[in-house]
């Protein structure tokens, strides 16, 4: 029986187009629409989203498995495939790497879905979705302290090279200095460090020894959006 997970409901025909009915071609694309939907549910899980990016990652399976049903057994389905693939291109703006990764799951499940493996999509989705619940759920890749952005204005006319390296040294486990810039039409100097805290809950008290250093000017401290992205 579990064989069948793994048997095309297509057969072994040369070419999907002449061979497919509309039951197994409406068939094919309910369960690319249910199963597009998982894949949504699963990269929303515990994960910051836009409506418009899902509504796509949940679409994506049928526009993959129309097109693989159209060119399956021609003598282009090679350079074809290699066109849909270039799908993850459908967005302007570059994701993160659970963005990248949803939408080539999303195209996997079009692709077993385009060939008729429905059975094989249908567990594969499964698995993902079981292996990505474990991985959000548990300790798997976090940091043990997150890291931090610290935001320091200082005046113009301060020496700030190392000037606050025995305080960061006290509370940070590491530190480093990665930005400086103009604030207030120059009047002013906004120093961005990367940092890890030694321990959590000593963020008050590197704060308040700051102040005594920049003349009590704005301070921030936030975490990395790489950081946002292990939560």
């Amino acid at each position: 029986m579990f064989d069948s997970t793994f048997t095309s409901v297509f057969g072994t025909a040369d070419s999907l187009v002449g061979a497919v009915s509309a039951t197994d071609f409406l068939l094919c694309c309910a369960f690319s629409v249910v199963l597009g939907a998982a894949c949504a549910a699963v990269y929303m899980f515990r994960h910051s989203y836009s409506k418009n990016f899902v509504v796509t990652l949940a679409l994506l399976p049928l526009i993959v498995q129309m097109v693989i049903t159209l060119v399956n057994g021609n003598l282009g389905a090679g350079i074809a495939v290699m066109g849909v693939f270039n799908l993850v291109r459908f967005r302007s703006i570059p994701g993160s790497a659970k963005d990248i990764g949803s939408v080539f799951l999303a195209m996997a499940i079009g692709l077993a879905t385009g060939m008729g493996f429905l059975g094989l999509a249908v567990v594969f989705t499964v698995v993902v979705a079981v292996v990505n619940l474990l991985f959000v759920l548990t300790p798997f890749g976090r940091l043990r302290e997150p890291g931090k952005t610290l935001r320091i204005t200082i005046p113009e006319d301060l020496e700030y090279d190392g000037v606050f390296d025995a305080v960061l040294g006290r509370y940070a486990a590491e530190s480093e200095l990665v930005e400086v810039t103009t604030t207030n039409m120059g009047s002013l100097f906004q120093l961005t460090y990367q940092l890890r805290m030694r321990e959590a809950g000593l963020e008050k008290a590197m704060i308040d020894e700051l102040r005594c250093l920049n003349g009590n000017l704005k301070i921030s401290l936030g975490m990395t959006p790489q950081a946002r992205e292990t939560l």
